[in-house]
C-alpha cells in the first residue's frame, strides 16, 4: 500500500482518492491478465532434472550464438559510413542507399528478434513465442516492400527522405 505521506517527506498531504482507486484496480487485473496468457508450467527455480546430471548443450548452429552476435556488430558498424557518405559528399549513390536500407532493415529485425528471444522465451510461452516471431517476420517483409517503394519512388531514396525530415 502506498504511504499517505509524500515521497519527499515535505508534508503529510494524503494521496488523492483517484490514485488510491488506480492502485487498487491495477492489482486486481494482474491475475486476470495472467489467466489470459497461458504459460508452460516451470519447475521450481527453473531447474530441470537434478544438479548432479550432466549439462547437455544445445546443438551448435552458425545462425545463433557468437556468429549471430558478430554479424549484428558488423552490420551496426557498416551502417555508420553508409549513413554519413551522402551528407559528406553531397550526392546520393543508389547502391549505397539500397545497402543502407537493407542493412537498416536487418539491424531492426535482429534487434527485435533478440528482444523476443529474451522476453518471450519458447520454454515459457510456447506458441506465443512462435506467434511473436511470425509477426516479426511478416512485419519485416512488409517493411522490405516499403524499402523497395522508397527506393523506387523517392528521387534520392533514403537520403532524400532523411533530407526532407531534417529540413522539416
Amino acid at each position: 500500500m502506498l504511504s499517505q505521506i509524500s515521497r519527499l517527506g515535505l508534508g503529510s498531504t494524503p494521496l488523492r482518492p483517484t490514485l488510491q482507486l488506480l492502485t487498487k484496480s491495477t492489482t486486481s487485473t494482474v491475475p486476470q491478465l495472467r489467466t489470459f496468457i497461458k504459460t508452460i508450467p516451470q519447475p521450481p527455480g527453473h531447474i530441470i532434472g537434478t544438479v548432479n546430471e550432466a549439462y547437455v548443450p544445445p546443438p551448435p548452429s552458425k545462425t545463433h550464438g557468437s556468429y549471430h552476435w558478430t554479424s549484428e556488430r558488423i552490420v551496426a558498424i557498416a551502417m555508420s559510413p553508409l549513413m554519413l557518405t551522402p551528407f559528406i559528399t553531397g550526392t546520393a549513390y543508389p547502391l549505397a542507399d539500397a545497402m543502407m536500407g537493407t542493412l537498416l532493415l536487418y539491424h531492426c529485425y535482429a534487434g527485435f528478434q533478440s528482444c523476443i528471444i529474451d522476453y518471450i522465451p519458447l520454454r515459457v510461452y510456447g506458441v506465443w513465442h512462435k506467434v511473436a516471431m511470425g509477426v516479426l517476420t511478416f512485419g519485416t517483409l512488409v517493411a522490405g516492400y516499403g524499402v523497395y517503394e522508397i527506393e523506387s519512388q523517392e528521387k534520392e531514396g533514403f537520403v532524400g527522405l532523411a533530407k526532407k525530415i531534417w529540413n522539416a
